[in-house]
């Protein structure tokens, strides 16, 4: 008896975390799914009963309500698949080579400069915030795609050099030397050998990356002053004070949660992968 009531609280409680979590996205999803007579109508309507996409449609630009209702929602939505993207491809491409360097070749200071870099890890976002403004100020580039994107790649530099670092340790020497026997220069062996064996770590990393910069906030609200580069994370934050239908603005909030949750569910295992890289050997 004891143990089924154990059983039946632990149920209970995982059902209601399940519910408090979830609940609030469903209501959101219904609400999209309205129009936007019927989500304020009184009693309120716990299902959808003639679902419509309307909002949708808005939303991306199309259908009986014109893109400009939508509040800019739209060139948001571009603007965090920009940034995100971007972010994304140049911190990969720095992260593979530089950790490359740091797991296989030698050099004077090798240690030094590798734990400087990771060490930025523990520094507070707000600690290096002024200071990137500053910078992308002076180059002119706050406001633009280039200087978001060179911000992102600052902050998530460290722990894509990390993951793949340990992705590299990971891999059998072997395979190298004998490429290098075979006549392979060190950037042939790289690109050749190292570059296909480590697929699910690089891939794990641009995941991880992407994540990162599809959910930003602090850095794009200081570096964003229009529309032009607003992201959709911060869009939404502001979105009341714009006029936008209910509607439309749950339905911005399903595809901005919908993507990144996409992303989670089918590469959950290249994600792990990348996590897990080097922990055993």
């Amino acid at each position: 008896m004891r143990r089924a009531l154990r059983h039946s609280g632990r149920t209970l409680a995982f059902a209601a975390l399940i519910f408090w979590s979830l609940f609030p996205v469903y209501w959101a999803l219904k609400t999209s799914l309205s129009t936007n007579a019927a989500s304020q109508q009184a009693p309120v309507q716990f299902f959808p009963y003639h679902p419509t996409f309307v909002a949708y449609q808005a939303l991306f630009g199309a259908g009986p309500e014109s893109a400009a209702a939508a509040g800019g929602i739209s060139q948001a939505l571009v603007n965090v698949v920009v940034e995100a993207s971007g972010a994304t491809v140049l911190t990969l491409v720095i992260a593979v080579l530089a950790a490359y360097a740091f797991a296989r070749l030698r050099f004077r200071l090798k240690g030094l400069i590798f734990y400087a870099t990771i060490a930025t890890l523990t520094l507070p976002v707000y600690a290096t915030l002024i200071p990137l403004y500053r910078i992308m100020a002076n180059l002119g580039l706050v406001d633009t795609y280039v200087g978001i994107i060179f911000v992102y790649t600052s902050g998530f530099l460290p722990l894509a050099l990390w993951i793949m670092y340990n992705v590299f340790l990971s891999l059998p020497a072997g395979m190298e030397e004998a490429a290098r026997i075979d006549g392979a220069s060190t950037m042939q062996t790289f690109v050749r050998v190292v570059l296909p064996t480590a697929r699910p770590g690089i891939a794990a990393t641009a995941i991880v990356t992407f994540l990162f910069g599809w959910g930003q906030f602090i850095f794009p609200l200081v570096l964003s002053s229009s529309s032009s580069t607003e992201p959709l994370t911060v869009l939404l934050a502001a979105i009341d004070s714009r006029n936008v239908p209910y509607t439309i603005i749950n339905a911005a909030a399903i595809v901005a949660v919908a993507i990144p949750a996409v992303i989670v569910f089918f590469l959950n295992r290249w994600i792990v992968t990348g996590i897990t890289a080097g922990s055993v050997k």
